[in-house]
């Protein structure tokens, strides 16, 4: 995708749905579409036969969907692809928002493609669709040892790092004009500076 073309037609946040874990740090992706959906007056409606909720927002001429699967995190491929194969996209079309543990809390990177990392949200988007679609990839930081992970990332961060992920939420909202656009360099080169 060349700076200038359009970029994504489907927007997707990972997350587990229910009020048990919406404060969750393993919910970042649905904080961050939350954030779009709040800034372009877009409300989420179900859509059962796609398994999530969707909304569509308009910036300038683009129109992407925005979607939270409901299927619980291990599913969440059956969603994207079911909207992925309703509108006939390309995985390079897609960029899936999903918390990463490799990252400090407030670090955020755009990148396309790569392995799942233990993420099991990417490893069954990756089982289905393969791996060529973009990842923004949302700190939340590392418990320190694997046997804490699965607590860690259904647990909710404490304030400072939570104020750290919503500044960086917020930065990567005002750079998703630019990735609408393309012109993913120019959003990289604003959300790699982060720390």
């Amino acid at each position: 995708m060349s700076a200038g073309q359009p970029g994504f037609d489907l927007v997707v946040g990972l997350g587990n749905p229910g009020p048990a874990y919406e404060q969750t740090r393993h919910n970042v992706g649905f904080w961050w579409l939350d954030e779009l959906a709040a800034r372009h007056r877009c409300s989420f409606k179900a859509e059962s036969r796609h398994g999530g909720e969707v909304c569509r927002i308009r910036l300038g001429s683009h129109e992407p969907r925005l979607l939270k699967p409901m299927t619980f995190m291990n599913r969440s491929g059956q969603a994207v692809q079911s909207l992925a194969a309703f509108f006939r996209l390309p995985p390079e079309r897609i960029l899936v928002a999903h918390d990463d543990l490799d990252l400090p809390a407030g670090s955020v990177r755009l990148k396309k493609g790569g392995g799942h990392g233990g993420h099991n949200g990417l490893r069954d988007i990756i089982a289905r669709l393969g791996k060529e679609f973009y990842r923004l990839r949302i700190g939340i930081g590392h418990p320190g040892h694997k046997d804490m992970v699965t607590d860690y990332v259904l647990g909710r961060p404490p304030a400072i790092d939570r104020e750290a992920i919503e500044r960086a939420l917020t930065e990567a909202a005002d750079a998703f004009p630019a990735m609408l656009e393309g012109q993913l360099d120019r959003a990289m080169q604003r959300l790699h500076t982060l720390k």
